[in-house]
């Protein structure tokens, strides 16, 4: 039974987690090439039609018709460390198998008249998940979520401001699976039957408890807001507000709980997964062929369902750019820093250090220093292609789990850990054609 409650914990990591595609906590730390490039700045930084999936008041700065189409290959390295689950014997270890992801990126932007444009953006903007389906130790848990968004964009422009709207519809899938067997506070084998019983027969081979339901999908609603003023020719501030939308993925998160004999954590186990509101404002000045760029913005995953369940706090996010335009080229770089959003318990109870184990096992968004660089070149007058390398740097975090193992063992191991590293590549490639 103690088993099984640890399980659970894990379980209910695993489906609120959302297959690892981003970087501050589980979003992308910018949307297109050119904003990838200049450490995920772009809510004041005008960058052509992809500015339509972060600040759509920007696209009333565009001229004539601009078509995007990229992607991201996304390579996450994850790796698990513990010995929470080895009854005393040496820590299991292994690396996630989810380390390969690509994000596509469709960009709009088309003037209608002198004051108006309209723009849509079409993109991957975040999602988390990891898989140990070859470790039992790891309780062969994989989990997978997948964010896409839909925003047509209407923005408004005069002399030296502007502003703009984008309703947002979103699609979500959730997929988590894990297996799970139990032994009793004596460590003799106590497996679950077919029928539900449990059975304490040493002799028998072990029977797995299989716990998932498949993939989900939900669609939910939101919008994003923006506005931008020409403080000078040069210089230019913005802010920007994206809304919490909220997602329920229906028999993810409550069955997984249901599987077992009780919840723990005196939380509402729901379905629902809320995608968190932002808060952004930057400033970009451009002086001869150069162009700065710095923006700030705080991701509110402590308001949204489901993460702040979970002990994830509101996180502040910095980014700084510089891009240097040539005759039909530019190059640029930058720095992105996000602190970890995943708050520790530290207790010595077993439901806090259940909290912190999953969080650190499934839900491990904890890298924070983001280096950037990228270019683009004119193929022909009216074909761009840009590209953007966002590296992240490998953080390690470690939690206590001794109080787990020692419920687990009923006092035979008093200590033990889990270890979690985490770092990060990403490769972006976008094709631009003006008209």
């Amino acid at each position: 039974m103690r088993k099984t409650k640890l399980a659970l914990a894990i379980a209910t990591s695993a489906m609120i987690s959302t297959p690892v595609l981003a970087t501050n906590g589980d979003n992308l730390i910018g949307l297109g090439a050119q904003s990838r490039a200049l450490g995920g700045t772009g809510t004041a930084a005008f960058f052509g039609s992809e500015n339509a999936l972060t600040n759509p008041a920007l696209l009333g700065k565009s001229q004539g018709t601009e078509f995007a189409i990229g992607g991201t290959l996304f390579k996450p390295d994850v790796k698990a460390t513990t010995d929470v689950a080895t009854m005393g014997q040496p820590a299991a270890s292994q690396t996630s198998d989810a380390d390969t992801n690509i994000i596509p990126e469709v960009s709009l932007s088309t003037r209608i008249n002198d004051n108006w444009t309209f723009g849509l953006g079409i993109f991957g903007s975040a999602g988390m998940g990891t898989d140990y389906r070859d470790s039992d130790a790891l309780f062969n848990g994989y989990s997978n979520l997948q964010i896409m968004k839909f925003a047509p964009s209407l923005a408004y422009n005069k002399d030296n401001f502007g502003f703009g709207f984008a309703p947002v519809i979103q699609y979500g899938a959730l997929d988590i699976n894990y297996r799970n067997q139990a032994r009793d506070a004596n460590m003799a084998p106590q497996f679950y039957q077919a029928d539900g019983s449990i059975s304490s027969n040493q002799s028998m081979e072990p029977v797995m408890q299989s716990i998932g339901n498949g993939m989900s999908s939900d669609l939910g609603y939101g919008f994003n807001l923006g506005a931008y003023f020409d403080v000078t020719k040069e210089f230019t501030i913005a802010a920007a507000y994206q809304s919490a939308i909220s997602m329920e993925y229906d028999d993810q998160i409550s069955v997984a709980a249901d599987g077992f004999m009780l919840p723990m954590f005196g939380v509402n186990l729901s379905d629902k997964l809320e995608q968190p509101a932002e808060i952004k404002i930057g400033a970009a000045y451009t002086t001869g062929n150069w162009m700065f760029t710095a923006d700030a913005k705080q991701i509110k995953w402590g308001d949204a369902e489901g993460y702040k369940d979970f002990n994830w706090e509101d996180q502040n996010v910095f980014g700084l750019g510089a891009k240097y335009s040539g005759n039909g080229y530019w190059v640029g770089a930058g720095y992105n820093f996000g602190s970890d959003p995943i708050d520790k318990i530290d207790d010595n109870t077993y439901a806090g250090q259940a909290v912190d184990l999953f969080n650190n096992h499934f839900f491990p968004a904890v890298v924070e220093s983001h280096f950037t660089f990228g270019g683009g070149y004119n193929i022909t007058k009216n074909m761009a292609i840009d590209a953007a390398v966002v590296y992240a740097a490998e953080v390690d975090k470690t939690v206590d789990t001794s109080a787990v193992s020692n419920m687990l063992t009923s006092g035979m191991v008093t200590s033990s850990e889990h270890e979690v590293t985490h770092s990060q590549i990403g490769y972006t490639v976008s094709l631009r054609m003006n008209f």
